[in-house]
């Protein structure tokens, strides 16, 4: 069935293609026959009661530098698509916040994927927290006192922004560490929000495996290993992805998380795992499909499709 399906993104011509996830999700919906239409978040409009945006019909080219094509654009009604793909990435500031109270008005009607509300109501590094079985000990809070006590208690510990994404921010801090202090008060400047402080998992070395949900079931995952030089894994600062499979301690996670992520309309997820604990839950713009299928597993995009098709 061919489906008018509208992607909320960061403009399609910042992306890079090898590993953008949105990219894969919308190449793949074009190989099935949908017609794809391209709008940045900043061209959503409310009024009367009706959600409007200016979009632009789309083509793509898995080809980097030429990878997409954009029709004059035009404001259409947007509870007339079949599917919005809620995919523009984080900062989860206040702009995000909005406009997933506009994408409301059109859901269900028009299936947003993941489903706005609860993207909104379980922010990544929060949300997390109501599994404490599955994670490590954790703080959320912007009292030093308690960040120092922390400290304290584990020695090394990892401190960053509450609503941070993609690594930046992130920082390993060990029991002599002397920038703590220094480090909080920086923060302070730059968020408004607490902090959050976790437990150190020397096991980062060996990587922080990325696995993704498709409707709470697993379906693929990638190993990142951090750079000797950085404490962080993400790919984009240095972590260099390889092929993984799952253990038996990584299943049973996604047994106890995946009924929840299904019941909250959330289709595509990507989890953070390192050694046995579960550190994240990603639901605003999951990333890793590419990776997934380029080391040989399965083809996540179509998986994807195949879900969201029954939906319907």
């Amino acid at each position: 069935m061919g489906l008018k399906v509208a992607v909320q993104m960061d403009h399609v011509r910042s992306i890079q293609i090898r590993g953008d996830s949105t990219f894969a999700l919308s190449l793949e919906a074009e190989r099935r026959g949908h017609a794809l239409f391209h709008y940045t978040p900043d061209r959503l409009a409310l009024r009367g009661g009706v959600l409007t945006a200016r979009v632009e019909a789309m083509n793509l080219r898995d080809e980097e530098g030429k990878h997409f094509t954009l029709g004059a654009p035009e404001r259409v009604d947007l509870s007339e698509m079949d599917v919005v793909l809620l995919r523009q990435d984080p900062p989860f500031d206040m702009n995000y916040i909005t406009s997933t109270h506009m994408l409301e008005r059109i859901h269900p009607k028009t299936l947003v994927v993941n489903d706005p509300a609860w993207v909104r109501n379980m922010p990544e590094k929060i949300f997390v927290t109501e599994f404490q079985d599955l994670m490590p000990e954790t703080l959320i809070t912007k009292d030093p006192a308690e960040i120092q006590a922390f400290r304290q208690e584990f020695g090394e510990i990892v401190l960053k922004p509450l609503y941070g994404n993609g690594g930046a921010g992130v920082f390993h801090l060990t029991k002599e560490d002397r920038n703590l202090s220094s480090l909080m008060e920086t923060f302070g400047l730059l968020f408004r929000e607490p902090f959050i402080a976790q437990r150190y998992l020397k096991d980062v070395r060996k990587g922080d495996k990325r696995i993704l949900l498709i409707d709470g079931e697993p379906v693929g995952a990638v190993n990142r290993v951090p750079s000797e030089s950085d404490a962080r894994s993400n790919m984009h600062v240095g972590g260099r992805a390889e092929a993984t499979e799952l253990t038996a301690r990584e299943r049973e996670i996604c047994d106890a998380i995946g009924p929840a992520l299904k019941e909250r309309g959330q289709v595509l997820v990507g989890i953070d795992v390192i050694g046995d604990y579960l550190t994240e839950i990603n639901v605003t713009s999951p990333t890793g499909i590419r990776e997934v299928k380029r080391f040989g597993g399965a083809d996540v995009a179509a998986l994807f499709w195949d879900a969201v098709e029954r939906k319907l």
